[in-house]
């Protein structure tokens, strides 16, 4: 893993890089842009210049030019490179260029440089045949318009000019850049420095989370999202372990007990007795493993394979199979589909069903219907019920009440918590709701998509 510093290295510099290559291309574009349009306009007025003064000559009258612009260099010429005549800033200077443009061509734009690196740019313009013989008898002349290079085109300072800015935008872009890069890196450090202290037994850290809703904020409350589901799962879990621990202790203290009884005091103790005790303590070992081992999957979200179950038709079977001890009636209708595992969903009603039974006086009412876009499921016995503050404690792992342990002291305590572990692998809800006697379980679970479900044409079926 690369350390801040070196990300914000290698960022900056492939920024600066990016930069420079960008601003060098668009600097050079503005140095061509500049220096064309001053040649062009500086060509364009002396142009012009010299066709006013050509227009001024006349047979036997050649005027003095007086420029009234920055075209202040103008010479008329003759072909042996003789001034005629000049204007007062070109007077006692020798022709400006040798340039004889042809007849073709009339009209030429010259650079030229002297031994001092003094430049001057101008027109050179060829006069028209007609007006030389008329003028000079046939003797071609030339005249030369221009004026003296301005210094940021006579030297380098443009280019030195746009090389400075280039250099100083890249430098203000790279230190922008690793100033933004280390604001950002400080929150990813800070939250790589909290996740490195964060160890398993002790997950109460949390990382910095910055204000806003940048994407550093929304991955610090991610990550601290994470850590507290994380924690409460450890805690869970731990909590799970004790209570396993204690409740697979108290059997196999009981156990161990009997058995050293025996070993002791073998003429004493009646071995018949004492099988047929640890029997019974195995078979309740055993139901809590078992119970343990579905609990664990259940938890895991290990994927059970899922169909098309007539929950009305499920709850008639497991309802009528049930014989001698109190009565259960029932009433469902057939033909209300869920997705789900068959074997799963019968655990839950069967659990349903033996825990009604347990705490009935006389009778358990069981109703299985269609209810909106739900398969509803409720269990009801005419019991004592349950307090409003144990309603949610029931469904804790190996939580049974002072009346439950009465009735069954040799359960696991796990039949109510793998039943709401089933209830809300198939997305649905197991609740204890208000009686007016006794205790009512509701089971909820979504039906099946695409299947028409309780339609009008089946019809309840009650049974006792």
């Amino acid at each position: 893993m690369l350390l801040p510093d070196s990300v914000r290295a290698r960022t900056t510099i492939a920024v600066a890089g990016f930069a420079l290559l960008f601003l060098t291309a668009i600097g050079t574009s503005i140095d061509f842009l500049i220096v064309g349009g001053i040649r062009a306009q500086i060509s364009q007025e002396a142009q012009r210049a010299a066709a006013n003064y050509l227009g001024t000559v006349q047979p036997g009258y050649t005027p003095r030019p007086a420029p009234k612009t920055r075209i202040d260099l103008i010479q008329l010429v003759d072909s042996r490179g003789r001034v005629l005549t000049a204007s007062p800033a070109a007077a006692g200077r020798p022709a400006l260029s040798t340039a004889r443009p042809p007849v073709d061509d009339r009209m030429q734009d010259h650079t030229v440089c002297d031994a001092r690196g003094e430049c001057v740019m101008l027109a050179a313009v060829r006069v028209a045949p007609l007006e030389t013989r008329e003028i000079w008898h046939g003797e071609p002349h030339y005249l030369y318009a221009g004026t003296t290079l301005p210094s940021l085109l006579a030297t380098h300072r443009l280019e030195f000019l746009t090389a400075a800015a280039i250099t100083l935008a890249t430098a203000l872009i790279a230190w922008g850049n690793w100033w933004v890069a280390g604001r950002s890196l400080r929150r990813v450090a800070a939250i790589r420095a909290t996740m490195a202290e964060i160890t398993a037994s002790d997950l109460s850290l949390r990382v910095p989370e910055p204000p806003g809703h940048s994407e550093y904020a929304l991955l610090a409350r991610t990550a601290n999202r994470t850590l507290a589901r994380l924690e409460e799962a450890v805690r869970q879990q731990r909590r799970f372990a004790s209570t396993t621990s204690h409740e697979l202790r108290t059997p196999l203290t009981g156990l161990r007990a009997r058995l050293e009884e025996a070993l002791l005091y073998p003429h004493e103790v009646d071995p018949h007795e004492t099988i047929r005790e640890a029997v019974s303590v195995t078979d309740r070992l055993e139901t809590i493993v078992d119970d343990l081992l579905v609990l664990a999957r259940l938890r895991a979200g290990d994927p059970a394979a899922h169909e098309p179950v007539d929950i009305g038709a499920l709850v008639i079977e497991e309802a009528t199979a049930q014989v001698g001890g109190v009565p259960v009636h029932v009433r469902a209708r057939r033909g209300v589909y869920v997705l789900g595992n068959r074997i799963q969903l019968i655990r839950v009603i069967d659990n349903l069903l033996a825990n009604a039974r347990r705490h009935a006086s006389t009778r358990v009412e069981v109703v299985g219907l269609r209810i909106g876009d739900q398969a509803v499921i409720t269990v009801c016995d005419d019991g004592d019920g349950i307090a409003p503050q144990d309603r949610e404690r029931v469904f804790e792992r190996f939580v049974r009440l002072d009346d439950g342990q009465r009735r069954e002291p040799g359960g696991s305590g796990l039949g109510l918590a793998i039943s709401r572990d089933i209830a809300h692998a198939h997305n649905g809800t197991l609740l204890i709701e208000d009686s007016p006697k006794g205790a009512r379980f509701v089971l909820r679970l979504p039906l099946k998509p695409a299947v028409q479900a309780a339609t009008p044409g089946v019809p309840i079926e009650e049974f006792s």
